[in-house]
């Protein structure tokens, strides 16, 4: 039981005589706290009422809080001019999603986005590389931001895909088989992996995740709604829908 929850549960209880607490003498103090605790002990009910008004608030106020951000971080959110765009650049409802490579979460969510943007026809989906898992997650992000400029969007995508369904370790040995895999040129990715281009986004990546209070992955934001964790696609659907009713 946190100290914020167990002042709230006291508010809820006591508040008509916490105005008198400084006219009570020591004794007075001590049996009115006596009292309280008795009654919370034998209605533990109020404490777990109170915590669930407290969380609400609180749920509440970070909403609040991050759509202000959202929207002070429009234009890096959905117009950096150098994030991949997918789905439909047109569609009437923009999700971005902040990824690595390696997360767990990230590749769990992966076949239910695509699922996501292939039913509903109308999202345009916007990737932030946002590695955050160590050297391999770099390495893979670096990767797939080269072959982007190297080679396109198309080939970018067809790079993201095998990297979110990749089991082997990320090195500079395994991604050259996937670019042979893929069939695409791996001599003019690796050459652009030291384009400084490349750790210019990843840093900006970085920044905006700091400025925006992320801090893990996957991370999504869809209209002006960010969302913190994995998502099954239902709950995607739902936002999506939320968000183009705004």
């Amino acid at each position: 039981m946190t100290r914020l929850a167990l002042a709230a549960a006291f508010t809820l209880t006591a508040a008509p005589a916490a105005a008198d607490l400084l006219d009570m003498s020591a004794e007075e103090r001590e049996a009115f706290r006596s009292e309280v605790r008795a009654y919370l002990l034998d209605n533990p009910e109020v404490l777990m009422e109170a915590i669930g008004v407290l969380e609400s608030q609180q749920a509440e106020a970070q909403a609040e809080a991050d759509v202000a951000l959202v929207r002070d971080h429009a234009t890096a959110l959905f117009d950096d001019g150098y994030s991949w765009v997918g789905g439909n650049p047109e569609g009437d409802v923009t999700m971005v999603e902040f990824l690595d490579y390696r997360c767990g979460y990230c590749r769990r969510a992966y076949p239910e986005v695509e699922s996501l943007v292939e039913k509903d026809g109308d999202v345009r989906l916007i990737v932030k590389e946002f590695p955050i898992l160590g050297e391999q997650s770099l390495l893979a992000s670096r990767f797939a931001i080269a072959t982007r400029i190297a080679l396109g969007d198309e080939a970018y995508e067809q790079v993201h895909d095998a990297l979110m369904t990749m089991r082997a370790d990320v090195t500079e040995q395994s991604l050259g088989r996937l670019a042979e895999d893929l069939e695409l040129d791996g001599e003019a990715i690796e050459a652009a992996m030291d384009d400084p281009q490349v750790a210019a986004e990843i840093a900006a990546n970085h920044a905006l995740a700091e400025s925006l209070g992320i801090s893990g992955t996957p991370t999504f934001v869809v209209g002006d709604q960010l969302l913190r964790g994995y998502m099954p696609l239902e709950a995607m659907a739902q936002v999506v829908e939320q968000a183009r009713a705004d």
